[in-house]
């Protein structure tokens, strides 16, 4: 007898200013999970946070197939997954692969949903998704731990709109110019600007405002951008690393996902002691957030050697070309393997928990 396939939901799209990334990555996911051992059942989430049934996404992913970043459309009453709906339509899967960037998506709140439904699910769990999101959090960890991250202040938007003269000049005296400018909880470079004087501190404050109601002031670090791919669970292993190289003065949205001069190289051309303090460095800071699953780890790796941890990202881009599976891939892992692997650790760290239960 034929032994049954896993229905595995793929959960993708959301109200976050990364909703297309999730729509090519999510396509990605489906077009290479193994048709042998799984079942894909897409469920897109729309811009407005509308959940689409599998049939009503399906549909909504065959209009937009031709299109490399488009939105999934608003549906005109039919075809949707109420709360109720939702929450009994997961349960009905084996296991849940989200990737819905950012907002609701990578931030715990999410995760924390499908734990109430008791479905598994791929990657970190509630409270290493919240803390990868929130930069100011995740910061605070890893000074606590040691690890070497740039230096900031956080600013609240509560304070900036009621006395910004007395913020920027807390923040310029903290921060030497040039400065980074980036929302507490966003990807994707969404909502960082690069600040070289007071008018540009400004106009970069009201604009990571847009995306949090809290920003940091971070010392811009020169170097190179290198990253490093975490997978497994209590156990993880570290692949080797890759360095991204791109023109403009930041690896911005457009460098990320819009600009054909922005390159991967693997293995990063940087030193073997380097590579091995990199790939310790991802594996401590993953466990230091108790991450789970995957994760991508970023470094600047400044002009004297020193490597400066940037940030884990609990949900990278997962299109076939994105750095994380392009790493795994060096490594001897195919992408349609990667993702039987990630399915299999969601899987496993639902059995664990339930032992606790």
């Amino acid at each position: 007898m034929a032994r049954r396939r896993l229905k595995v939901g793929i959960l993708f799209g959301g109200r976050s200013a990364e909703h297309e990334v999730s729509v090519v990555s999510a396509q990605a996911v489906m077009a290479a999970l193994d048709a042998q051992r799984f079942q894909a059942v897409p469920i897109g989430v729309t811009k407005q946070g509308t959940w689409l049934t599998a049939p009503d996404t399906e549909r909504a992913l065959t209009a937009i197939r031709s299109e490399r970043f488009r939105a999934l459309e608003e549906p005109l009453g039919e075809g949707i997954l109420h709360r109720t709906q939702a929450l009994g339509a997961l349960r009905r899967l084996d296991v849940v692969f989200p990737l819905i960037h950012g907002t609701n998506g990578e931030d715990g709140t999410l995760q924390g949903f499908l734990e109430l439904a008791d479905v598994p699910y791929v990657g970190a769990g509630v409270a290493a998704s919240a803390v990868g999101m929130d930069k100011v959090l995740q910061k605070a960890i890893f000074r606590q731990h040691g690890f070497p991250v740039p230096e900031d202040i956080v600013v609240l938007a509560s304070r900036w709109r009621s006395d910004p003269t007395g913020v920027a000049r807390e923040a310029e005296s903290a921060i030497p110019y040039p400065s980074f400018v980036k929302p507490a909880n966003s990807g994707s470079s969404i909502g960082t600007s690069r600040a070289r004087s007071r008018e540009d501190l400004d106009s970069a404050l009201e604009e990571a405002f847009r995306y949090d109601r809290k920003a940091l002031v971070e010392a811009a670090v020169e170097g190179r951008q290198v990253e490093v791919a975490v997978l497994g669970n209590d156990e993880p292993a570290a692949s080797g690393v890759g360095e991204i190289t791109f023109e403009g003065e930041f690896y911005d949205y457009h460098a990320k996902y819009e600009d054909p001069n922005t390159q991967l190289h693997i293995p990063a051309d940087i030193p073997p002691e380097t590579a091995e303090a990199a790939r310790a460095m991802a594996l401590a800071a993953y466990t230091a957030i108790d991450c789970a699953g995957l994760a991508r780890v970023d470094f600047f790796l400044a002009p004297d050697g020193r490597l400066w941890l940037n940030e884990v990202n609990t949900i990278p881009g997962f299109t076939p070309m994105s750095m994380y599976p392009k790493l795994w891939e060096h490594e001897g892992l195919s992408y349609s393997d990667l993702i039987t692997r990630l399915v299999e650790l969601g899987l496993e760290r639902h059995q664990e928990k339930r032992r606790c239960v």
